[in-house]
């Protein structure tokens, strides 16, 4: 990627026609079948620093739901514990040198999602055990303190995922009703019975922000600035739909009204169903867009800089009623525009957003980027 022509000032981030690469994690190398956030960050960030580029485009990193699309995630606040290098727990002392051994034959060309699940799942969970049996009592602290500062997400992400492994995968809505409905004495049950699940995995939580800390120092050092992601949408089977019903268009059950997706175009002739639930805009501008607010600040303390997924959608967006086959019979709904932008400038200050414009875009489209000084992808 390259940035416009121009000298660009993002809040923190002053770029003069910087140029970068684009290299999800997911595709470094490693030994069991996904790259992570290793060695092979690093050696990936000392690559950039020798070809003289300035920018790492990660897309997002969110645990990964249908399709284990990044786009399709379970949380919009949570990191993938995929991602955790388990050579560094075996560094800190967590794993022994002996449990990383029996890893099966990966693919080397691409990623077996299945099969590294049915290998790394288990030593994250022994990794859980292991940290809370014997971890040294400052780390233990750090990892209170995490907790403390993230629990207005991590407390629902984390009951969220034990709930959903305890109901054998299945989505929400098909949960015990008075799990799916958060009825309080529902929780607090359930929160007891999977207290070992839910410490678990917000023990990988804590993991997985402190290695992407030390990728984010690492090439700070080596003066790569890295470019994250915000798709403008979240999956309808995720913590973040599951805690805040309210906020989108669903019906008595918990299913989606209506849906996200484009029209027909010279890309496709019925359009892209993307099946994403739709924002109640009006209920989100009612609270001061706080959940958009948290969502971006949560991202900024990640990135440097943000590319904003399908940013005509914030001017207006296409909604297909649930259950159409295609996106074809669908329509244009005006977005929150520079209402909501301006709210996050209040709250967040100048905002390092790089919106993602490509496709057919209107003038309407660009006269909101343009307002608020957001380069776009050309």
């Amino acid at each position: 990627m390259r940035t416009d022509r121009e000298s660009l000032s993002l809040g923190r981030v002053k770029i003069t026609r910087a140029s970068g690469l684009l290299l999800h994690p997911t595709s470094l190398p490693g030994h069991f079948g996904i790259g992570d956030l290793g060695a092979a960050a690093c050696q990936f960030a000392d690559f950039l620093h020798d070809a003289g580029q300035k920018i790492w485009q990660v897309l997002p990193l969110n645990p990964t739901g249908y399709g284990d699309s990044p786009y399709q995630s379970f949380s919009a606040f949570a990191g993938n514990p995929l991602l955790i290098s388990l050579e560094k727990l075996v560094e800190q002392g967590i794993l022994a040198p002996g449990d990383l051994q029996g890893a099966p034959a990966f693919p080397e060309m691409q990623i077996d999602f299945g099969l590294v699940l049915d290998f790394k799942l288990p030593l994250l969970r022994k990794a859980a055990r292991n940290f809370f049996s014997s971890a040294p009592g400052n780390d233990r602290q750090k990892y209170a303190s995490f907790c403390r500062e993230n629990a207005a997400w991590l407390d629902d992400y984390a009951l969220f995922m034990a709930l959903k492994d305890a109901h054998r995968g299945m989505v929400w809505t098909r949960w015990a009703p008075q799990a799916a409905s958060r009825e309080p004495a529902a929780l607090q049950e359930w929160s007891a019975k999977l207290a070992p699940e839910i410490a678990a995995l917000k023990y990988w939580q804590f993991e997985f922000d402190r290695q992407w800390e030390a990728v984010k120092v690492y090439c700070r050092q080596r003066k790569i600035r890295i470019m994250g992601d915000i798709p403008i949408y979240v999956a309808h089977d995720s913590a973040d739909v599951w805690a805040h019903t309210e906020l989108f268009h669903l019906n008595e059950e918990g299913r989606p009204r209506k849906v996200a997706g484009v029209p027909p175009d010279y890309f496709s002739a019925t359009g892209q169903l993307w099946g994403n639930p739709i924002y109640r805009w009006d209920v989100l501008k009612a609270s001061g867009y706080q959940w958009w607010i948290e969502r971006f600040r949560a991202s900024l303390r990640s990135f440097d800089m943000v590319r904003l997924d399908h940013f005509r959608g914030f001017e207006a967006y296409w909604e297909v009623p649930a259950g159409e086959p295609t996106a074809a019979h669908g329509k244009w709904v005006k977005g929150p525009g520079a209402d909501l932008f301006s709210a996050l400038r209040a709250a967040l200050g100048d905002l390092p957003i790089v919106a993602e414009n490509l496709g057919v875009i209107t003038p309407e489209v660009e006269a909101l980027r343009k307002q608020f000084g957001f380069p776009g992808m050309s």
